[in-house]
């Protein structure tokens, strides 16, 4: 079993400097060259590997920051990928929404270049002694969930058993291959298709898709474990699994029954970050499938706003937690980025040091570490 760098961890977004969003806009303006940009960039991501150093945090991310959204920049850098940029609409009642952006598959997929190479190793550059860099990078099921067999090029992919699957698991091990030649040893999936697949509305969607949301979670599965397979040996491998985090709001709700053993049991993963933050989370009786190697991070403290949960609460939980999985096999997070595309969520700088500190604070009071 690898693993995690502590019983303490986090998903890996930030709220961006107000000078890192400035210096976008003159980057978007053609006022300043990419070169330039990626100077800001710098200076903001050393920032912010000095922040988690200071509170504690042993796994240390790039913020995202060099980013406009979590998943868009990572997947239309493969080839084969088209994305088109999300736009907000405002729901029924006021609040603003991210319309779901459009993933398309165009040509036959391929690890084109390495991607996220260059950025790991600036931030490896930036870490003291004692911490792990973590990279974050969207979760290959993205390239079918938004859009199902629509989104595919037929041309491309006639069916999509096996090529379509074996194409984008050799992409992502490419990828992978390339981090760990860097030094990379600990890698996020990030992946909202399997919480969304919770909600009936979404399961609906996916049927309207042409797709059976009871067999997408077993299919999803053996996806990952395609990848999994070419995963260099000794990387830690986890997936966070989010319900939507766009400016503090969410996209779907629902218990983790309906995937729970697909993804625990059947997916070959290290370890999962699963969002416990309120109520539309369920209860935490799906851990119950979690077999005997692997960790679930519990995201207790949401990220969404800033009032601070109280620590008792959070120990009460994690009790509760480990009346369906061992405590040993458990672990403390918040429940997902503080930033998970650029515009940032609702919630002030201050507030992500608070969250960070109860987490490592509570964790450590718990398990020791």
């Amino acid at each position: 079993m690898i693993q995690l760098p502590a019983r303490y961890d986090h998903v890996g977004s930030f709220l961006r400097p107000k000078y890192l969003l400035e210096a976008r806009e003159q980057k978007a303006k053609g006022e300043i060259t990419p070169q330039q940009l990626r100077a800001v960039e710098d200076k903001a991501i050393t920032e912010i590997v000095k922040f988690q150093e200071s509170i504690g945090l042993k796994s240390i991310t790039d913020g995202e920051f060099r980013r406009t959204y979590f998943h868009l920049d990572f997947l239309e850098q493969l080839g084969g990928v088209k994305t088109d940029i999300p736009v907000t609409v405002k729901k029924p009642d006021g609040t603003e929404e991210l319309a779901p952006p459009v993933i398309r598959v165009t040509g036959k997929v391929r690890h084109a270049k390495d991607i996220q190479k260059a950025d790991f190793e600036y931030l490896k550059s930036q870490l003291s002694a004692g911490h792990t860099p973590k990279v974050t990078i969207p979760s290959p099921t993205m390239l079918h969930f938004r859009g199902g067999r629509a989104g595919i090029s037929r041309e491309a992919y006639p069916e999509l058993e096996p090529a379509f699957y074996d194409d984008v698991a050799k992409a992502y091990g490419d990828e992978l291959r390339s981090l760990y030649d860097a030094g990379a040893r600990y890698v996020q999936m990030d992946d909202t298709n399997l919480a969304y697949l919770c909600d009936e509305k979404m399961r609906e969607a996916a049927r309207q898709r042409g797709d059976d949301p009871n067999e997408l979670p077993h299919r999803y599965a053996k996806f990952i474990n395609k990848v999994v397979a070419q995963k260099p040996e000794g990387m830690l491998l986890a997936m966070h699994l989010c319900r939507g985090n766009f400016k503090s709001t969410f996209a779907a709700q629902g218990n983790y029954e309906p995937v729970a053993e697909a993804l625990l049991k059947e997916m070959d993963i290290d370890a999962y970050f699963m969002e416990y933050d309120d109520d539309r989370s369920g209860d935490f009786r799906p851990l119950r499938y979690l077999p005997k190697g692997k960790m679930v991070v519990l995201g207790l403290v949401t990220t969404k706003f800033g009032q601070l949960e109280k620590k008792d609460d959070l120990k009460r939980r994690i009790d509760e937690a480990a009346k369906h999985a061992p405590l040993e096999q458990l672990a403390l997070s918040p429940q997902c980025g503080f930033s998970s595309t650029v515009h940032g969520n609702l919630i002030a700088v201050d507030d992500q040091r608070r969250k960070l500190e109860l987490v490592v604070q509570t964790a450590r009071e718990v398990w020791g570490d």
